[in-house]
């Protein structure tokens, strides 16, 4: 999330009532999560080991529950919970909209709309656009020109669609992050105010979820397609021309390159990249980073440290096949 206007440190440090550590007229341009941070961004972390990640990453705030050396051109926040008030940052540089927020949108030649149709505030919508029955436009939405939308589609706030796209009915884009922090007595939720952008010629079928970044873009590339009853999660972004089929589930901060293939029911587990041309065939679980260019297979679900030990002793085989082979008659 890029702010509207610089704001200096030693008021970020007010508004939050906190200590800093650093010079008070340092800026800050943005808010991020740590995976999305730029020079300019604050980022938050709440855990020890994490420390040195947040640190030395791009970010030049670090919001953070102890006061350690300040890295050479950085500046600290000091709070007794983080992630309580990255949230309340995240609040209050962009408050929720209201439900009842509605507006006229600016129309293109030869747009089409279906009857029922809701719009929020500053909705563009491009040439010979066409919008189904019953769809809801959120607000601060472009629809690209001669894309459609079938009816009871859905697109919450800060979407935005290509040129000659298509979605199906029933899909849903811009849903809340599923992104909860564990506390003793309860789950806290990660606020959700980030975007999401679709490309060009890009085809989404029917009952799909695409869910919003944190605090930047969930991207989908051009010329990617997803099948009916596809989950993407928050911050994902899927290059261009992917295949994605049916119940796909891909957890939030996932990077597909160009040209993926996941076949039925692939399962992709978070903060994980999958290379350019890698294809993955049905019921595929992926638990860690895969390589480009290759075709992949398989997952059971069994008790996790039964199944690290089958892996650990199956890759010991060939030894122990030319172990027996030499010892053979």
């Amino acid at each position: 999330m890029k702010l509207s206007s610089p704001v200096r440190l030693d008021q970020l440090a007010k508004l939050l009532n906190c200590t800093f550590l650093g010079q008070p007229e340092h800026q800050i341009f943005g808010i991020n999560e740590i995976h999305g941070v730029q020079a300019g961004d604050l980022t938050f972390v709440d855990v020890k080991k994490y420390y040195q990640k947040a640190l030395s990453s791009a970010a030049t705030t670090i919001l953070i529950n102890k006061a350690v050396e300040v890295p050479e051109g950085k500046a600290l926040i000091v709070s007794e919970a983080p992630f309580r008030d990255f949230n309340r940052l995240l609040e209050h540089f962009q408050p929720l909209s209201p439900a009842d927020r509605h507006g006229t949108p600016q129309f293109g030649q030869d747009v089409v709309i279906g009857q029922g149709v809701v719009f929020g505030e500053n909705v563009v919508l491009e040439d010979g656009v066409q919008i189904g029955h019953n769809c809801v436009i959120g607000s601060d939405v472009r629809i690209g020109a001669h894309s459609r939308l079938f009816p009871q589609v859905t697109l919450y706030d800060h979407t935005t669609i290509g040129q000659h796209s298509c979605i199906n009915s029933g899909t849903v884009i811009g849903g809340e992050a599923f992104y909860f922090k564990s506390l003793p007595d309860r789950k806290e939720k990660m606020l959700t105010k980030g975007s999401v952008v679709i490309g060009n010629n890009v085809d989404i079928g029917s009952n799909c979820s695409i869910d919003r970044g944190i605090s930047g873009p969930t991207r989908i590339g051009d010329y990617t397609k997803l099948d009916n009853l596809v989950q993407v999660g928050h911050d994902c972004q899927i290059g261009q021309r992917c295949l994605i089929a049916a119940q796909v589930g891909i957890a939030g901060v996932v990077i597909l390159e160009d040209d993926v293939i996941l076949w039925g029911q692939v399962g992709v587990t978070p903060k994980l990249t999958i290379g350019k041309g890698a294809e993955l065939y049905g019921k595929a679980g992926v638990m860690s980073s895969l390589e480009g260019g290759k075709k992949y297979l398989g997952m059971v679900a069994v008790d996790a440290r039964q199944k690290l030990r089958e892996i650990a002793a199956l890759r010991k085989l060939p030894e122990f096949m030319a172990k027996w082979k030499d010892k053979t008659p």
